[in-house]
């Protein structure tokens, strides 16, 4: 009986490999949209944010094994449709504003996500960092107005 459920569990795994959501992890950038910032909030970012909120995600090993890369594939997904670092030059004023007058809220209260968070402790944000972010988008708010 036990040999019959890790058989067919075994088959069942390998046949989702097959339905794959093929949300690709690097797409082409334009260096031209990409967000211009201080080094050190760009290095902020790219350490704590650009794994979903880029054009340039570094897939780790279980990005394309079914069904963990189904839930991967689509929070990236959604989160560079919220807002994508390697485009950023190519939204609206009106848009990047809306962005960095949430950003404060989001550092706050949900970002880095904890599901996130929970294999990519590096990623982790200090208050200091919340507050060279949180200063830095009200400062390109100002200069955007």
């Amino acid at each position: 009986m036990l040999k019959s459920f890790w058989f067919w569990t075994l088959v069942v795994f390998i046949a989702i490999q097959f339905f794959s959501l093929d949300i690709p992890a690097k797409l082409p950038i334009k260096k031209e949209q990409e967000l211009q910032a201080p080094p050190k909030v760009i290095s902020i970012l790219k350490r704590s944010c650009y794994d979903c909120h880029s054009s340039e995600v570094k897939a780790p090993w279980y990005y394309n094994i079914a069904p963990i890369s189904w839930f991967t594939q689509l929070h990236v997904k959604r989160a560079r449709d919220v807002i994508n670092f390697s485009k950023w030059n190519s939204y609206s004023k009106e848009r990047q504003y809306k962005l960095l007058d949430r950003l404060p809220k989001s550092l706050l209260i949900r970002m880095p996500m904890p599901s996130y968070l929970y294999m990519h402790k590096e990623a982790t944000l200090t208050q200091e960092e919340k507050k060279i972010l949180t200063k830095w988008a009200k400062n390109l708010k100002e200069k955007i107005k």
